[in-house]
């Protein structure tokens, strides 16, 4: 299984590193893993699963 950086992970999703920070520092809607103390890194199955989670038919659809 390939892990990837915050910057990739961000460039895969079309958002921005701070982007992914504020959503770990929010509870983590987008799931990572914590290796060590400091390094964060996101599988890409987790980052479909997330992007899957998404899809809506309708703006006015609920999440």
């Amino acid at each position: 299984m390939k892990l990837i950086n915050t910057k990739q992970a961000a460039e895969y999703l079309g958002v921005s590193s701070a982007f992914l920070e504020r959503d770990r520092w929010a509870g983590a809607q987008v799931p990572f893993v914590k290796i060590g103390t400091r390094s964060v890194r996101y599988r890409i199955s987790d980052l479909e699963t997330y992007i899957e989670s998404k899809v809506r038919a309708s703006t006015s659809e609920a999440a």
